[in-house]
């Protein structure tokens, strides 16, 4: 089987686990190719996440390697267990790979939390607003915007499941108030909102400019997984995504969100301030 030639950020994370795993143990890729058998280059490749690997291949592995945190190993044979393809894969070729990876993630994920300073939530954006939003940042139509709207609704498929992940969505008054679009796509932008935070599973808390802010704060998705280890940060850009797992990474924008949900409104408050911005748009 030829090495993928575009693996996802997930199939890249697997391969990265298991590359620590193996340096924690002290043990080189040479090593690990003699011991599954194969040319230095197949160790490589599944590391890198090019290759597929088992879930029997990464328990024999952990073992090798004498992983004792059976959580972790349990995780990550689950990962290696995933088959088929995502509805986000039929947009591969029609958008950049980092939009997929974000569909994929969030598909994955328990619980996100997020903080948007300039910007109303992806996974909360109306049609209208998502449109316009995109428009304010390209020189004129094209299909690919098109695209990326439609691609940007179907991400919130993921609350349509019977028991979809928990979302805290920390706004900052700023994203209620830029003006990207027309005020009654605003309008219709704020009341979805005031309707998405009555869902079970979504939490929206408001920024209000009067609180202070310490340090610097940018928008950000922060996707727990099945264990804290496999946690991943990922860093908002209007044309891409970065992702960032390494534990210093995740404590730090742990201790982020925790700050910045310590000066935003309560939910009640928050839908009403939604509200009253609306009625001022």
């Amino acid at each position: 089987m030829p090495p993928r030639a575009y693996p996802t950020a997930r199939q890249k994370r697997l391969g990265a686990e298991l590359r620590k795993m193996r340096e924690r143990a002290g043990l080189s890729g040479a090593d690990i190719a003699r011991f599954l058998g194969g040319e230095r280059a197949a160790a490589s490749h599944i590391e890198s996440g090019r290759y597929g690997v088992s879930a029997d291949r990464v328990r024999r592995l952990a073992a090798h390697c004498s992983a004792t945190d059976k959580h972790l190993v349990n995780a990550l044979a689950a990962i290696a267990e995933e088959r088929g393809k995502g509805w986000w894969e039929e947009y591969r070729g029609r958008l950049s790979p980092g939009f997929l990876d974000l569909a994929e993630l969030e598909h994955h994920a328990l619980h996100m939390r997020a903080i948007d300073m300039l910007h109303i939530p992806g996974l909360l954006q109306t049609q209208a607003y998502a449109k316009e939003l995109i428009l304010s940042s390209v020189s004129e139509p094209s299909e690919e915007t098109e695209i990326r709207v439609e691609y940007r609704m179907r991400r919130r498929e993921i609350f349509d499941r019977p028991q979809p992940p928990t979302f805290q969505a920390l706004i900052h008054e700023a994203a209620l108030r830029m003006r990207y679009c027309r005020p009654d796509t605003m309008r219709e932008q704020l009341g979805f909102l005031v309707e998405a935070s009555s869902w079970p599973s979504v939490s929206i808390r408001v920024v209000p400019f009067s609180a202070q802010i310490t340090g610097s704060v940018h928008s950000m998705l922060y996707a727990g997984a099945t264990i804290p280890q496999l946690d991943t940060v990922q860093l908002d850009s209007a044309f891409d995504g970065g992702f960032l797992d390494a534990e210093p990474h995740l404590i730090k924008y742990r201790a982020l969100l925790d700050s910045v949900e310590g000066i935003s409104l309560d939910a009640d408050e928050s839908r009403k301030f939604i509200h009253r911005v609306a009625q001022e748009t």
